[in-house]
């Protein structure tokens, strides 16, 4: 799969590194030796999925993000290769999950629904809503409420990645936002995105201790979901209940934020 897209897409680097573009040899040999990244981040990213969703199709998404990141490598930043490459192999992916729009748009409308009651009684009570008070508010039972978290935590993941480029890139002095930013980025949008990184910030900070640490071991650490709970001390159902909560959370407070801002 990666000589044939090597094939399709030419020998030669389009963006000069210094000294001019790569020989066909070399670029060939760069793309082969990191390629078991593709396979890595793509089975991370999937395994945070439906079923349905072929890993074939992640991959060769990735394939595309990594020769990207071969073609417009630039060692004059002082950034590692191998973080460039992930950060472009994770980006290629996103945008080709994107392009699928594979959440449902009733998940889509239960995802607001939630968020809306947890925006609606955090303003009533002044405190974050318990669960039982949520169940209440939806007029549904403690399992179903539970049951509709669960359900929507998929569209959290996407809400996040599509403003901050991924929750996974979020970590102190990330080489993202700054070495590895393209000449062409505009330098308003790069201040809004340090804006809302600032919020996110904040947002992660008001979780409980638990989703601090379900978040951490999920997103920073890339653990899967049996691993955090290994971590934890909890079934894998209570950590993927966590998360899914603390990404409804997440995504409320983004949403106020951009109301707010408009």
């Amino acid at each position: 799969m990666i000589r044939s897209t090597l094939n399709r897409y030419g020998s030669y680097a389009e963006t000069p590194h210094p000294g001019g573009p790569l020989p066909p040899e070399e670029r060939e040999r760069l793309i082969l030796d990191y390629s078991p990244l593709i396979r890595y981040i793509a089975g991370r990213i999937a395994m945070r999925l439906p079923a349905h969703l072929s890993l074939d199709d992640l991959i060769s998404a990735g394939i595309l993000g990594l020769i990207d990141a071969v073609d417009k490598y630039d060692a004059s930043r002082q950034a590692k290769f191998k973080t460039y490459a992930e950060y472009r192999i994770r980006g290629a992916i996103i945008d080709e999950l994107r392009a699928m729009d594979w959440v449902p748009r009733s998940v889509r409308r239960k995802a607001q629904q939630l968020e809306s009651a947890f925006h609606a009684l955090t303003n009533e009570l002044g405190r974050e809503p318990l669960d039982e008070e949520m169940a209440e508010f939806l007029e549904v039972d403690l399992e179903r409420y539970y049951t509709l978290v669960n359900e929507t935590a998929g569209v959290g993941l996407f809400s996040i990645i599509d403003t901050t480029e991924g929750l996974a890139q979020f970590m102190p002095g990330t080489l993202v936002d700054n070495a590895l930013k393209d000449e062409a980025d505009n330098p308003a949008d790069h201040l809004d995105k340090n804006e809302i990184k600032e919020v996110i910030a904040r947002a992660i900070e008001k979780l409980t201790e638990q989703e601090q640490m379900v978040i951490s071991l999920y997103y920073y650490d890339e653990l899967t979901m049996k691993e955090a709970g290994k971590v934890l001390d909890y079934t894998e159902s209570r950590i993927c209940q966590i998360h899914s909560k603390a990404m409804m959370k997440l995504r409320a407070k983004l949403r106020r934020y951009f109301e707010e801002s408009s």
